[in-house]
């Protein structure tokens, strides 16, 4: 069978879809990506068995196709020919022949029928529709407060939770939490699950910046995306997320509002001569007036002043200066609003151009 289709084409959904295939893998199969042609369209589709991506593509091709061949292989052969490179795709028994102008790639394939497809689980579900931008600047919001490979592997994940007309999504490493929420168009029933980490990543890469919207279905053991020409099925992470609405503070009353830049430069600066494994800084209240100070096991200190809107108490308080600096880089508010109890309690951070938001971080001794 011959397929032919130009590089451009072919390019963007290939690399969307490699995105997700382990480099090393104990099954040889999934180092490869499904290939199928029917009713003049190519389907692609990869999985790494947690996740699974399939896009379809047009094409002039007639005829039915299935075969799996080297995913990285195919993309690095297609990143480096020429622009708009007309490909010819040939197979034969075990083997795929692609050509393209005076180039010749001979590829191994191996069957489609072993392929471990991911299929829609069926049961009770919530569907969800809202514009890709939306909700990409959600995950965004909060994805740098998900841990990284924590024991507590119901961490290392966003919660996603339906709540009547709410959409909440959390993530937090036990040191920091970030929340965010939108209001949905109609009321659903309570549901939630948790997000893998790999999941939350890929989708911040491959939602557009637009209003075109994304379809999410969300059922007790998976999350499926539809969106542009593309769907995206994950598992989610079986464990109980910590209650949120307990770290999140009300009522600290010592607060002050500043611009998020100045105050995200003056931490960045600060942050220099802090101690490289604790990462601690100290925040110093007084009226009107606040110090950053850092130090670290060489004794050397560096201290920023900032003229601040704040009659509160007095305080003296550690916080990783990492925690800081992240949401204050996530987020695109001008101003930030800082909000305290007393010298051992936690920091609520707010903007005062999106209610939604909240972001909290535990304090530390230094």
């Amino acid at each position: 069978m011959n397929i032919q289709i130009n590089r451009e084409t072919l390019l963007k959904p290939l690399t969307s879809v490699t995105s997700i295939v382990e480099k090393r893998h104990t099954l040889p199969i999934l180092s490869n990506l499904l290939l199928e042609v029917k009713q003049n369209k190519i389907y692609l589709t990869a999985t790494d068995l947690e996740m699974q991506i399939s896009l379809s593509v047009d094409s002039a091709t007639a005829g039915d196709l299935s075969t799996t061949i080297s995913a990285k292989k195919l993309l690095d052969i297609c990143r480096s020919l020429p622009d708009n490179s007309e490909i010819n795709l040939t197979t034969n028994d075990s083997r795929v022949t692609l050509r393209a102008g005076k180039s010749r790639f001979n590829l191994q394939t191996l069957p489609a029928a072993d392929y471990p497809i991911m299929t829609k689980t069926s049961g009770l579900s919530t569907g969800i529709v809202m514009g890709q931008r939306q909700l990409k600047d959600l995950l965004k919001q909060v994805e740098f407060a998900m841990a990284q490979q924590d024991i507590r592997y119901y961490l290392n994940g966003l919660l996603f939770e339906i709540s009547g007309n709410q959409l909440n999504i959390v993530g937090t490493d036990g040191h920091r939490l970030s929340f965010t929420s939108t209001e949905l168009k109609q009321n659903y029933e309570k549901q939630n699950v948790i997000l893998p980490r790999k999941t939350v990543v890929e989708l911040i890469k491959l939602l557009d910046d637009s209003e075109e919207d994304v379809q999410i279905e969300l059922t007790n053991n998976q999350a499926n995306f539809t969106f542009n020409n593309l769907k995206l099925i994950s598992k989610v992470i079986d464990g109980k997320f910590p209650d949120y609405n307990r770290v999140i503070p009300m009522g600290h009353q010592n607060s002050f509002t500043t611009d998020r830049v100045g105050v995200l430069l003056a931490m960045q600066r600060a942050s220099i001569l802090s101690n490289e494994k604790y990462r601690g800084i100290r925040m110093v209240l007084s009226s009107n007036n606040l110090k950053l100070i850092s130090t670290n096991g060489d004794q050397e200190e560096a201290e920023e002043e900032l003229e601040i809107n704040y009659t509160g108490d007095t305080l003296d308080i550690g916080f990783n200066v990492t925690y800081l600096i992240d949401v204050l880089n996530n987020t695109n508010s001008e101003q930030a609003t800082f909000s305290f109890a007393d010298a051992s309690s936690s920091c609520l951070i707010t903007l005062p151009n999106n209610i939604n938001y909240k972001y909290v971080v535990m304090p530390m001794r230094i």
